[in-house]
């Protein structure tokens, strides 16, 4: 120990000695003060004594020195908080590397996600951008694919094509390069608009195929005309759809152009009804939407407000059966409408291929497209409600 003054004597002692304990104070004997009042605990000593053993521990933290923590009687006291210090500068050595390798972490609508940062985070942009070009492409292509195949009489006609085709190719890749919806639904839940897109798409271009087959006859063509032909004829009986479509046509329309019309009413329809049923496989038997991870309801559905109205269950099957029955009635009003249509303004002119193709595309695709939106609400809905009675059983079971 050494004896320079009463603040140089060793940690051992210092730590090992009570902090209150009564001892003279040097400053109290230095002023002539009585031995009664010296013995007396000084509030002045304490405070020097509790700065003392913090400016000690302070320093055993900084130096971590294999012979200062074996020093007699204080491995046990700095060996845990050594580690514990040990470990934390650890993680936050993780966590640093961490954000310098993914870049900085942030609080998004999609939840907790790496700011692009670096060749990782510029990759994911890439293909963010890649891959919404390519659907806007295909977009462009659906839209402009019969005035490529058929020929285009007026010039004016193939400019509103190709635009209308690249407002669909801006809105397309806007939609789906962006982190926040806007008015696609069911974005992050293929394969929803994976399968109406197909639909869509397979009837664009086969009623193309066929309407080209008559200045340029093909094999596929004639195949395809073979078997709309065989299922017009096969849903083409009292009170149909297809037989409603097919009293649309006009006096002005030939035989042929009739037998057209039906051949393209029976196999838009068939292309529907295939949609529809594998839409309702994926749902029922590969369990759609949960099968590929949690299903985020603001990006999927960014039109529906849950804050608004009544309860978010409520809605939701209210909405789904509207839907479902919607689209199991269009194909039986929109013939009339058309018919109605028809006594009030000029009627479309169906002996246009092109006009032909996009109106049994639009007859057929838009109630396949809201019968499926109707099994998605209803399919979401049920989630809800499964989630709602585990939570109120595990609350029950946590009251017992």
């Amino acid at each position: 120990m050494h004896q320079g003054g009463p603040f140089q004597t060793s940690a051992v002692g210092i730590l090992s000695r009570p902090v209150f304990a009564a001892r003279p104070c040097a400053a109290s004997n230095r002023s002539g003060l009585s031995r009664e009042r010296a013995a007396a605990p000084c509030s002045h000593r304490m405070l020097c004594v509790i700065a003392y053993r913090a400016e000690i521990s302070e320093k055993l933290m900084q130096k971590r020195t294999d012979s200062f923590t074996k020093m007699p009687g204080f491995g046990c006291l700095t060996e845990p908080l050594l580690a514990e210090h040990g470990e934390r500068r650890q993680k936050l050595g993780n966590n640093e590397a961490s954000r310098r390798k993914g870049g900085v972490r942030y609080k998004s609508g999609h939840g907790i996600r790496p700011r692009p940062a670096g060749p990782k985070g510029q990759k994911a942009v890439i293909s963010r951008m890649v891959h919404a070009g390519a659907r806007a492409i295909l977009i462009a292509l659906l839209v402009a694919m019969p005035a490529l195949f058929l020929a285009e009489r007026s010039q004016d006609g193939a400019q509103i094509i190709a635009l209308v085709a690249l407002v669909a190719a801006l809105l397309t890749f806007v939609e789906y390069v962006g982190d926040y919806p806007s008015i696609i639904e069911f974005r992050d839940a293929p394969p929803f608009n994976r399968i109406r897109f197909l639909a869509l798409l397979f009837t664009v271009l086969t009623l193309t195929l066929i309407g080209r087959g008559e200045t340029h006859p093909s094999s596929l063509s004639l195949l395809f005309e073979h078997v709309g032909s065989g299922v017009g004829n096969l849903l083409d009986f009292p009170y149909s759809p297809v037989r409603l479509m097919v009293l649309v046509a006009t006096d002005e329309m030939t035989p042929r152009q009739i037998d057209m019309m039906r051949t393209g009413a029976g196999l838009s329809y068939l292309v529907s009804l295939v949609a529809i049923t594998s839409f309702i496989f994926m749902v029922r038997v590969l369990d759609w939407p949960v099968r590929r991870g949690a299903f985020n309801f603001w990006i999927n559905l960014p039109l529906f407000d849950p804050a608004v109205g009544k309860d978010v269950l409520y809605r939701l099957k209210r909405d789904g059966k509207v839907n479902v029955a919607l689209g199991f009635l269009l194909p039986f009003l929109i013939p009339a409408i058309m018919k109605m249509a028809t006594e009030i303004i000029d009627p479309i002119s169906l002996t246009e291929p092109q006009t032909l193709i996009w109106t049994m595309s639009a007859w057929a695709f838009l109630p396949a497209s809201l019968i499926m939106r109707g099994i998605a609400l209803t399919r979401i809905a049920e989630l809800i409600e499964e989630k709602r009675r585990r939570a109120y059983e595990q609350a029950d079971l946590q009251a017992v």
